[in-house]
């Protein structure tokens, strides 16, 4: 991703700790030794890609402009892509112009500003007394003297993954609001308010014109990034929707990715994959991240080797595996690969699963985020809260300038790019872009415009998805699915009526789901874990001391959860006597 840290110079002995701290960060996390730049009132560090990657710094006079993520501009990448955003005035940016998801700082004409992508997706993690503003998230918690655990921030993860809107799990942390510039000044902060609109209601264009538009737009977005790394491209494929749509964009694009699947044996998806792999001609890389064993001596060395790799809290908060996963990434970047996901691709389909009626934001808190028991938790837990607090977040993220009542259909649709997306898959490229650049097109603010639009009609079973990937690929589209059917034409009856089931459970029936499933007996997830207390014990204190504050982990028999709290118990070790309760 590169890699920017910043630091208020008003209070030398707090920046040269600071600086200090995020230098051993980007050490231990593998950066390259960074550069650092003397702003008017401010300290920058800046480091390049961890594997390697376009430019992403470019000085011209006093002028400059640093990046960390993964940056097109006018269809281009690196110097050229710098320079055109150089030239822009950050506070009325052509977002036309703009792709990727990235964090930029742009000196310009004396002025200082600091900005995310369009929903803020690579995070950019900052104090509350803007004081320290660094993209990485270990080297914002360290530069910080002392930290406390948000209960709100720490509940969220747990229960649903990852922090949604600005909140992270410590108070005196948050990360930038998508709305927000900040212009560093030679005393302090001042922030500017920016609308970032997406269409509201559906359009009426007919299908045809609406699949080529759709097409035009995502092949436009793909074939920026293939053609600038030269068509050096690791993609995934499984038995879904999603990453076929991607890999039918670069096939269309000239792209011939390198392929790989991950699955245990037998699993639908390695199958699936590789039944396309041999029946179009293309080899497909199978890894089985369950395949392997780590001495339990060994253990503790892989866990740390994890916690640095993945920045302290990765997505699902695997941080106790094999080593597989860590591999896995680093092979999706090996000399310096596009990586690209599939990720956030149900802006074409139904996420929610939700009826063509109106719904309030709390409506949505307790459809996809009730997913706790309160026995789970301790008393400092509040279900009623919990699920307010979410809506309120919810509320803010819409605009203008933010939602109350109940909400036309298609703008609760914003809600996954806006909330869901940013929070979870925000993580995932912040943790990926760092050692080569990343490409998630269905989070590309273009491509989201352009899903808002859809009729929920078409959303239904992903019927237009499968349409858009029969127009750009129809070899590809023919070839079997985990749908049972493929995807040269509507989805079958199974497929529907399965959706249709979710669609109609009403919303209280709904926000009882997770604690009802609890109740017939023990959960996890796909990702896994050594968790067995010969491993666990020796890498946490299995009493929790930091997370009894707020849970009952022997209560606990959803692994998933377990293994988040569990992330949260070795960082808060990690960071030792910064974090006071």
């Amino acid at each position: 991703m590169a890699s920017l840290f910043l630091i208020r110079n008003d209070d030398p002995r707090f920046a040269e700790a600071a600086l200090g701290e995020a230098r051993a960060v980007l050490g231990e996390q593998g950066f390259p030794e960074p550069t650092e730049l003397a702003l008017p009132g401010w300290t920058l560090l800046h480091a390049g890609h961890i594997i390697a990657g376009p430019t992403s710094l470019l000085q011209r006079g006093d002028d400059l402009v640093a990046i960390a993520g993964t940056l097109v501009a006018d269809g281009k990448m690196g110097e050229a892509a710098l320079a055109a955003l150089l030239a822009m005035d950050p506070l009325a940016l052509d977002w036309d112009r703009l792709g990727g998801q990235f964090v930029a700082l742009v000196r310009r004409n004396g002025q200082n500003f600091l900005f995310g992508d369009y929903f803020s997706a690579f995070q950019l993690f900052h104090d509350t007394g803007d004081r320290v503003f660094a993209t990485t998230f270990l080297a914002a918690a360290r530069a910080l003297p002392r930290l406390s655990f948000d209960a709100q921030g720490v509940y969220e993860l747990a229960f649903n993954v990852m922090p949604v809107g600005d909140d992270t799990v410590f108070e005196q942390l948050k990360t930038l609001s998508p709305n927000s510039v900040v212009e560093l000044t030679a005393t302090g902060t001042v922030r500017h308010s920016i609308a970032k609109p997406l269409p509201a209601a559906p359009s009426h264009n007919a299908l045809p014109d609406r699949i080529a538009r759709h097409r035009d737009r995502l092949l436009a977005i793909v074939g920026a990034h293939v053609d600038a790394l030269d068509g050096h491209v690791r993609a995934p494929l499984s038995g879904g929707l999603d990453s076929r749509l991607v890999l039918a964009a670069l096939r269309a694009r000239g792209c011939d990715p390198h392929l790989y699947v991950y699955g245990v044996p037998g699993d639908e998806d390695v199958v699936i994959a590789q039944h396309i792999g041999a029946e179009l001609g293309f080899p497909i890389e199978w890894l089985d991240k369950e395949d392997g064993v780590v001495p339990p001596d060994a253990f503790p060395d892989l866990v740390a080797r994890n916690f640095h790799q993945f920045d302290g809290l990765p997505t699902f908060g695997n941080i106790f595996d094999n080593g597989t996963n860590g591999a896995a990434q680093l092979a999706r970047h090996a000399d310096g690969a596009l990586a690209v996901s599939g990720g956030c691709g149900e802006i074409y389909r139904n996420f929610f699963y939700l009826p063509d009626r109106r719904f309030t934001a709390h409506d949505i808190a307790q459809t996809f985020f009730a997913r706790f028991t309160p026995a789970d938790a301790t008393d400092r837990f509040d279900p009623r809260g919990f699920i307010d607090a979410i809506a309120g977040k919810i509320a803010a993220s819409l605009a203008p300038p933010d939602a109350t009542g109940k909400l036309a259909r298609n703008r609760v649709e914003q809600i996954y790019p806006r909330i869901r997306c940013r929070a979870l898959f925000g993580r995932e490229i912040s943790l990926e872009a760092r050692f080569s650049p990343y490409l998630m097109p269905f989070l590309d603010h273009r491509v989201v415009a352009e899903a808002m639009t859809l009729p929920m009609p078409l959303k239904y079973a992903g019927r237009f998805e499968a349409a858009l990937l029969n127009a750009i690929d129809p070899v590809l589209a023919a070839q079997p699915s985990a749908y049972g059917h493929d995807f040269t034409g509507p989805p079958n009856l199974a497929h529907r009526r399965t959706e249709w089931l979710t669609r109609i459970r009403p919303v209280w029936l709904r926000r009882h789901t997770y604690a009802l499933r609890r109740r017939l007996g023990a959960m996890g997830d796909e990702h896994g874990g050594t968790l067995t207390p010969d491993y666990m014990s020796r890498v946490i204190d299995l009493d929790f001391p930091a997370m009894r504050r707020f849970f009952n982990p022997s209560a606990i028999n959803d692994s998933a959860v377990w293994r988040r709290i569990a992330n949260l118990e070795y960082l808060a070790a990690k960071l030792g006597s910064r974090v006071v309760g």
